[in-house]
């Protein structure tokens, strides 16, 4: 049951992120900084598909993802459109690789040491899905702050 709600929450937060990102009336605002906004929407938008194509696609899924974290953040001007294909694509990982756990793997230590010290497998996933939930409240601030 755990799985299927882990899987139902990151999808429909995955969705709004798509959502938020094709609501950008203006696509160069998807780049925009301003006084103490650091991090673009775009930005944190990379930063979501790598998180977590790194720990559920390539860890929990294997699919092979290679994690270039700075550029998560130094990236820039990507159109909407091809991250839109990158939230989709994600989807289609996630939606793959939770598939593959039981319950019982949930209890299961996670195999990356993340936080410096060990946690199961299930409180790592919960951390993801606030992860993504955090961050997707920053997009929808920027959006409604920089838009325009």
């Amino acid at each position: 049951m755990i799985v299927q709600t882990l899987k139902s929450i990151l999808n429909r937060d995955l969705n709004k992120l798509k959502f938020e990102i094709e609501s950008y009336e203006f696509e160069k605002q998807i780049w925009a900084v301003d006084k103490n906004i650091s991090n673009s929407a775009g930005n944190l938008c990379l930063h979501l598909i790598g998180n977590l194509n790194t720990y559920i696609g390539a860890e929990i899924g294997k699919t092979g993802y290679i994690r270039n974290r700075p550029l998560e953040f130094s990236l820039k001007d990507i159109p909407k459109w091809e991250l839109v294909s990158k939230i989709e694509d994600t989807i289609e990982v996630i939606n793959n690789s939770l598939d593959t756990l039981t319950e019982a793997d949930l209890e299961q230590i996670y195999p990356q040491i993340v936080f410096e010290k060990e946690m199961t497998t299930g409180f790592f996933l919960i951390h993801l899905s606030t992860h993504l939930a955090y961050h997707l409240g920053q997009i929808n601030y920027h959006r409604r702050l920089l838009d325009f």
